[in-house]
Parts: structure tokens; C-alpha cells; sequence
């Protein structure tokens, strides 16, 4: 098991698998009231350079549920906002807490933390990857569908960090993928080239989200412009028409498909209300799973 949680290709398929058993394990148990201090007394870092809805909620509230502590720490009000290395903060937090989670723009961000940090650190989300919102919502899909093994996904919308983390999970856990991006928008090329050369034929890249969508067990979308790209709004616009995760392209799917979105929503834009609020949306059992899965990560790594 690796000792940081930075992307999902520092882990085995039996590891993940690992993570996602935990994750339904401790959620039982939540549910059912059971006590589950698997990190008592221990801290967690939470250190955000990006702002957070679900990621700081979750983290917070799962650390507090395994019996321990989360200090949430803005960059604007530390002194990494004010410049101080990246490797020195990180040797000071590693005296004071347990374990660190960040959510930041840059993926060396997470990389250089890790390597001068005695203690494990989690990647929150960054540009390039987004791992623990990829492991809550392989567990929705398993809740919902019993298994993740020989199912189609279906991406629609932006190659971002969701589109490059679904690829490295296509290709270490050994399902079907297909995503549908506009020209100029594709996923990151070196995490596609390698995916491809471990997984060949599992998947595939096209510029049509009808031809993704077709036959799909599961179909994700994401917003067209991320945390960062607010500038490229209108423009992202005009060359996203037709990418709308609709009713007319959710009929193509199966009847028994499900829909996730990782949340905020445009609705109107990468997905219609009607489909988020639809009968085959999963999207709040998706969010949920963000607390299961990552106290699964950090009673691995801490515990």
C-alpha cells in the first residue's frame, strides 16, 4: 500500500478494491450508530488553496466520526499564501499532525508536499486528478449496480481531472470506457498514453457523446468550465453544443443506466435539471460517499 493518496496509479486493483470495501464497511456503521474511532486522537490538515463545498464538509466530518481531529487551514490566511516553500510547511505540519489533505491547482503541488512529508497526505484535488471523488463514485456504482466489472462508463463533457482519473481507474481495474470530448478539450495526454498501454482496447476517446452514451451502464459529466477556467466561460460555451447530458442523450444509454456528477451543477449547461433529478441520477448518494471513502483512505493511511 502506498503511503500517500496523491492518484490512483500508486495503487493496485486489489489496494483500491481494499479501500472500497473499507469504505462500505464504515459507512454500515454509520449507519447503524456503531462507534468506529479507528484514529482517536489523531489530526488532520486540510489545506485549501481552492474553494470547497464537499471536500472540506467530508474530510472534516470523517476524521471527526474515526474519533479525531481536522484543522482546516486556508492558503490566503497561512503563510504558504504569503510564499513560505512548499517543503518547509511541509516539514512543520508533519510535527503537528497525523496526516494532510490538500486541495490545490497544481499536481506538483501534492508531489513535492508528499516527498517532505513524514506523515501520509491525501490529494483533495488538483488540476490534473481528483482520486477520492473517482473511489466515491465507483462505490455509488457498486451500491447501485452491484459490481463495477463488465460495464460500459461513459464520459461526456471536459477531459479534466475527473475524465483523467476515470482513465486510470478504467485501466487498473479493467472496465470499458469511452469518452466523448470537443476537439481541444481532450484529457491529459500522457495519463491517456499510459492508460492505453496497460489496458489496450479498454479506452477509447471520440469527439461524439452519442456514440459514448450509447449502451452505457453508467454516464458522467462534469461542468464544462473548472475552478481556474472562469474566463474561458463563453467560449467553452459554443464549443461544448451539444454535450448536454440531456434527456435525448440519456435515452440512448440503457433504461437501468446511472447518472453521476461529481457536483456543483450547471443545470442547463454540461446537465439538464431534469436528468440530475431524474430516476437514473445516483448523485447524491455519489456525495455522500466522499465522507465513506475517504475515512476508508484515512484510517489506511493514519490509522
Amino acid at each position: 500500500m502506498a503511503r500517500h493518496f496523491l492518484a490512483l496509479h500508486d495503487y493496485t486493483k486489489a489496494e483500491l478494491d481494499g479501500l472500497l470495501a473499507l469504505a462500505s464497511d464504515l459507512k454500515g456503521k454509520q449507519k447503524q450508530g456503531v462507534e468506529h474511532h479507528l484514529l482517536k486522537g489523531k489530526t488532520l490538515a486540510m489545506i485549501f488553496e481552492k474553494s470547497s463545498t464537499r471536500t472540506r464538509i467530508s474530510f472534516e466530518v470523517g476524521i471527526y466520526q474515526l474519533g479525531g481531529h481536522g484543522l482546516f487551514i486556508s492558503s490566503a490566511t497561512s503563510q504558504m499564501g504569503r510564499g513560505e516553500p512548499i517543503k518547509d510547511s511541509a516539514r512543520v505540519m508533519a510535527r503537528y499532525c497525523d496526516g494532510v489533505m490538500i486541495r490545490t491547482f497544481g499536481q506538483e503541488i501534492v508531489e513535492e508536499f508528499a516527498g517532505y512529508s513524514d506523515v501520509p497526505v491525501i490529494n483533495g484535488l488538483t488540476d490534473l486528478f481528483h482520486p477520492c471523488q473517482i473511489m466515491a463514485d465507483l462505490q455509488t456504482v457498486i451500491e447501485h449496480k452491484g459490481a463495477y466489472t463488465g460495464l460500459k462508463f461513459a464520459w461526456v463533457g471536459d477531459g479534466n481531472n475527473m475524465a483523467n482519473t476515470w482513465i486510470e481507474a478504467a485501466a487498473i481495474l479493467g472496465f470499458d470506457l469511452i469518452l466523448a470530448c470537443p476537439h481541444g478539450y481532450e484529457p491529459d495526454r500522457k495519463v491517456l498514453a499510459w492508460a492505453q498501454a496497460q489496458a489496450p482496447g479498454r479506452i477509447t476517446l471520440t469527439s461524439d457523446p452519442k456514440l459514448a452514451v450509447t449502451g452505457a451502464d453508467v454516464v458522467n459529466t462534469d461542468v464544462w468550465a473548472s475552478m481556474g477556467q472562469e474566463a474561458e466561460q463563453k467560449e467553452r460555451e459554443k464549443a461544448f453544443a451539444g454535450y448536454c447530458l440531456d434527456d435525448t442523450l440519456l435515452v440512448l444509454a440503457k433504461t437501468d443506466c446511472v447518472v453521476l456528477h461529481c457536483l456543483p451543477a450547471h443545470r442547463g449547461e454540461e446537465i439538464s435539471d431534469s436528468v440530475l433529478e431524474g430516476k437514473n441520477s445516483v448523485v447524491w448518494d455519489e456525495a455522500e460517499n466522499r465522507l465513506h471513502i475517504q475515512k476508508a483512505i484515512m484510517a489506511t493511511l493514519m490509522g
